[in-house]
């Protein structure tokens, strides 16, 4: 993927273009009188320019996509230098949390883009996810995924500040058990090693607080679905389509380049897949030549009632993993155990159940549900985030942690698929880091 392309002058426009009025996408100043022309350049792109100010706007069928000076103008964004196609065509395949953010910042970039699902949006294993929020810890050995990691909590709260409905409680979490830092050991400006009476005080229903824990302040945790279904609507405010209920059963491929998607629903074309269909991703996969090293990873999520309250932060022992999702509700991640059917799932819920109370001082804990999800496991755990080797136009996104990764990673795909700026954070993630039997 190459750093950059240079910037074709802009098209000339006409004296006789059509005369527009209104408001332009970022805005104009109140005092200012809006008299734009427009032409249409030799391969169907519509521009239009201000005549009074310094900016140009590139629009689409519908609406603006992006306004800046017309000097600085990112042309690329919008307009391929092999004059083929106005935007950028992008084809998301699965809306799960990253799908969505993929879909968010690619259309907010300026691609034309179209997101599908088989279901509904957040219907797969994001609405099975127990939504921890949280950066590596000073003491995380680091991995290829570690650079990624360092960005997470800064872009949710950027998330929180740009998309209504993102939101995230930052109650912080709190564990121990084995693996805690010594006492001596350096900790990070968020963490923090507590003793029984400091726990107590975060957590009063505990029925005997552990003499050390360490408390990550800057940790949260997200309603996924929310989140999800908040993306996908801020990503059609930007003109992407959502196409619900459509299988995608095929990539196209055309000359050794995938060039769009066959679906339940029929065929779509694009310059660009982009594959976050979790489990299913191998499927898709494989026609290109390529194993996509992924083994579905099935855990369960547990839902409780309780009294508001009971749980403060998000707790992690050796034994229990539970935090409150709303006033009175919590949910607990729980191992797969082998269990194949409902009985199984309710006795397991139950198992937990006393386990909660043994752990909080709170007798009307009554359980609710018991899902069985099934995360999509890269088997050497780290994220598959880049190109297909050898493939031209498809990208894959897939992983564990995608509650977490999501907004990081939509931001940097969409930088790379629509800007083709390479993504240092993603170096170690990419695919050429498994054998590939490619032949395209």
């Amino acid at each position: 993927m190459r750093q950059g392309r240079g910037h074709p002058e802009p098209p000339h426009l006409g004296r006789g273009g059509q005369e527009l009025s209104g408001t332009p996408a970022h805005g104009h100043a109140a005092d200012r009188p809006l008299r734009t022309v427009t032409t249409t350049d030799q391969v169907g792109t519509r521009f239009v320019a201000d005549e009074r100010m310094p900016r140009v706007w590139v629009r689409s069928q519908r609406e603006p996509v992006f306004c800046q000076p017309a000097h600085e103008i990112r042309y690329l964004t919008c307009y391929e230098a092999r004059g083929s196609r106005a935007l950028t065509r992008v084809v998301v395949v699965g809306a799960g949390i990253v799908g969505a953010a993929v879909a968010f910042e690619a259309a907010r970039a300026g691609a034309e883009v179209v997101l599908l699902d088989k279901s509904v949006p957040a219907s797969g294993v994001t609405a099975d996810s127990f939504a921890w929020i949280g950066g590596p810890r000073i003491g995380d050995v680091p991995d290829p995924s570690t650079p990624l990691r360092r960005r997470v909590l800064q872009d949710y709260r950027r998330l929180e500040e740009e998309v209504p409905g993102v939101r995230v409680r930052w109650r912080g979490s709190l564990m121990w058990g084995e693996n805690l830092p010594a006492d001596d050991a350096p900790l990070g400006p968020d963490e923090r090693l507590l003793d029984a009476t400091e726990v107590r005080q975060l957590e009063p229903r505990l029925r005997e607080p552990p003499m050390r824990a360490l408390h990550l302040r800057g940790h949260g945790a997200v309603d996924p679905v929310a989140v999800t279904q908040a993306l996908v609507s801020a990503s059609k405010d930007h003109g992407a389509k959502l196409i619900a209920n459509s299988a995608v059963t095929a990539l196209t491929v055309r000359d050794g380049r995938v060039v769009g998607v066959q679906a339940s629903t029929g065929p779509l074309a694009a310059d660009t897949v982009v594959v976050t269909a979790g489990v299913d991703a191998p499927m898709l996969c494989a026609p290109l030549g390529f194993d996509l090293p992924i083994a579905p990873s099935p855990a369960l999520l547990m839902r409780f009632t309780g009294p508001p309250g009971l749980v403060r932060t998000l707790v992690t022992t050796p034994h229990l993993e539970v935090r409150e999702a709303t006033d009175g509700h919590l949910l607990v991640a729980a191992g797969y155990n082998g269990e194949i059917s409902h009985e199984d799932l309710q006795r397991a819920g139950e198992q937990m159940l006393h386990r909660l109370i043994a752990t909080f001082d709170a007798e009307d804990v009554h359980l609710v549900s018991v899902r069985l999800g099934t995360r999509p496991m890269p088997t050497d755990e780290l994220p598959i985030v880049g190109p297909v080797p050898g493939v031209d136009g498809a990208y894959v996104a897939v992983m564990h942690s995608g509650i977490t990764l999501a907004p990081t990673v939509g931001r940097l795909v969409a930088s790379e698929i629509v800007d083709t700026v390479e993504a240092e954070q993603l170096a170690g993630l990419r695919l050429t880091r498994f054998h590939s039997d490619t032949e395209y």
